[in-house]
């Protein structure tokens, strides 16, 4: 009964450790994606500053 007990307590801590190794892998996924999008957006940003026409006419 105790070895029983002793498994399934171990087969709990093992799905937890690989849940969190999931969610650690997620949210490093998340981080970098994140850091892309922001970077595209700076990028973008920086484009249409330098493309802006500062005539009267505003052509």
């Amino acid at each position: 009964m105790n070895d029983i007990v002793a498994a399934r307590i171990a087969a709990a801590k093992w799905r937890a450790e690989q849940e969190k190794r999931r969610r650690a892998e997620l949210a490093a996924a998340r981080r970098a994606g994140l850091a892309r999008r922001h970077a595209a957006k700076l990028r973008r940003l920086a484009e249409a500053a330098d493309n802006l026409s500062f005539a009267a006419s505003g052509a």
